[in-house]
């Protein structure tokens, strides 16, 4: 077996390596990148209602009917255990729909594990300060292509440019583009349904 050739100039041979050796570990940090959760996360400041404003997300099903979709309501609640409840009254054309979701406590607060109808969801806030606004991540494992969807949540229906802003970069930052991205417009149809 032959010795390999040497490059005559090692900083050339560098100069050539270091492109690659730097794309190949931004790929493996991104891969390995875990999703942050909201620093001390606090549940009873968490808990009440909020109020989807934007969505973004790859999963084929949203993309498909991102076009129809308008704000929607979500109750938070937390029970004894530290399980999360989200109550979502969604505005469809027909009816009022409402959608029970459970969470269970991972370990990390502000992280949870969802499973229904054998599909695994991972929920994150990620951030928020409790009054105002709150960004939720969540990825959605099943046997087919997994999903990841971030969402733009409000105590009320307002959302200011620069909100709406700071979403887009995060959502940017994960790999999400704005062909993918709804902001959902105002919906009082189905205000008495949240009550």
């Amino acid at each position: 077996m032959q010795p390999l050739p040497q490059h005559p100039d090692p900083k050339a041979r560098m100069t050539a390596v270091l492109p690659s050796l730097v794309l190949t570990l931004l790929c493996l940090l991104r891969v390995g990148a875990e999703v942050p959760v909201q620093l001390d996360f606090d549940t009873k400041k968490f808990a009440g209602m909020w109020h989807m404003m934007a969505a973004v997300s790859n999963c084929p099903v949203f993309l498909g009917m991102k076009d129809k979709m308008t704000s929607s309501a979500t109750a938070v609640s937390f029970t004894p255990e530290g399980h999360m409840t989200m109550e979502t009254v969604i505005p469809l054309p027909e009816e009022c729909k409402k959608i029970m979701m459970l969470f269970q406590q991972s370990g990390q607060a502000g992280h949870y594990i969802g499973t229904e109808k054998g599909e695994k969801r991972d929920l994150r806030v990620m951030d928020t300060d409790y009054e105002h606004y709150a960004i939720v991540y969540s990825q959605q494992k099943d046997s087919q292509e997994p999903s990841t969807m971030l969402q733009l949540y409000t105590r009320n229906q307002d959302m200011s440019p620069q909100l709406l802003q700071k979403f887009k970069e995060l959502f940017h930052s994960m790999g999400l583009t704005e062909d993918m991205l709804v902001v959902l417009p105002h919906s009082d149809r189905c205000a008495k349904t949240q009550k």
